[in-house]
């Protein structure tokens, strides 16, 4: 087995007006980075397109039935002054969760030690019934659903690390101990949650960061909050919420993370899947606005999964 990288030249088609920072350049920074020859054992596969079924775990019908409604024949639809639809959207969203869905598979089916979805556009901002920050549905909150599903997973624990806090991801499990949702980001930012009395059903994390936070203090926090919930909770998989926009070269916000900080913290969660999960760890790309900060801080976490 090896890890396996999904992706699809429709996320390169989800549009955003110039000079938004959620662009396809993105994922073309990503591709780049990982067409270099320490990449090559990557077992690349192309996503497949979800089932749109799958995503009424998490939203309800007439939520998704204003998305799909929404999605403009021609041009640029605005949702809120961040988030955008373009001709593309709905199969690029679909396909990020049949990405989500199928990597969810392969590591609970033993196809792969671990995944990473190169998607876009982003899930983590994307509550029960509203899309926001970027993003349209939340695509951690379907795999996890997917995994309780199909798989029989009885615990399933997030690891958030985008700069900014995942407050889609918090709505959806607000009051259910199943899954655990654990976060590290800047505070404050947008979109104004995640404090640490933010506790849910007691499945609720949240490690907040002061502007200007580096290296010394994430893993801090990570080690702290992070890992002892992980090792508490016991998960049967666990899903990265993987957004590389605490680099200090990313425009959105003040943490001053460098690559080899994701590098530990990659490691420091396989440790956990190893010790809890029978390895099982799928990674969704959520934020990374820098692409040169995206696409070194992308091969430092995909570089370490491939290190097993």
């Amino acid at each position: 087995m090896a890890t396996r990288l999904y992706t699809h030249p429709i996320y390169l088609e989800h549009l955003t007006p110039p000079g938004h920072p959620e662009r396809p350049d993105r994922l073309r920074a990503i591709q780049r980075v990982l067409d270099d020859e320490a990449f090559v054992p990557l077992d690349r596969v192309e996503a497949p397109e979800g089932d749109p079924q799958t995503i009424l775990a998490v939203h309800p019908r007439d939520f998704v039935e204003r998305i799909k409604a929404a999605v403009p024949q021609d041009g640029l639809a605005g949702i809120d002054g961040d988030t955008v639809l373009s001709p593309k959207s709905w199969q690029a969203a679909l396909t990020a969760i049949g990405a989500a869905n199928a990597a969810v598979d392969d590591v609970f089916g033993g196809r792969a030690d671990n995944v990473f979805v190169a998607a876009r556009p982003p899930g983590h901002h994307a509550e029960k019934t509203t899309a926001m920050g970027f993003c349209l549905f939340n695509y951690a909150a379907i795999a996890a659903r997917h995994a309780q599903g199909r798989h029989g997973a009885e615990r399933v624990a997030i690891v958030d690390w985008d700069v900014h806090h995942g407050n889609g991801t918090q709505d959806i499990f607000w009051d259910d101990p199943s899954v655990l949702y654990c976060s590290t980001h800047q505070m404050p930012l947008y979109p104004g949650t995640g404090a640490k009395n933010e506790t849910g059903a007691g499945n609720i994390v949240n490690a907040p960061l002061a502007p200007r936070t580096g290296s010394e203090t994430f893993r801090d926090a990570f080690s702290s909050r992070v890992l002892p919930a992980l090792d508490a909770f016991r998960p049967d998989l666990i899903i990265v919420s993987a957004g590389f926009d605490a680099h200090h070269r990313d425009p959105l916000a003040e943490i001053n993370l460098v690559e080899d900080d994701f590098d530990w913290a990659t490691g420091q969660l396989m440790e956990q899947a190893g010790r809890h999960s029978a390895g099982r760890l799928v990674s969704l790309l959520e934020g990374g606005y820098d692409l040169q900060g995206l696409a070194f801080s992308v091969s430092a976490h995909v570089g370490r999964l491939m290190k097993g």
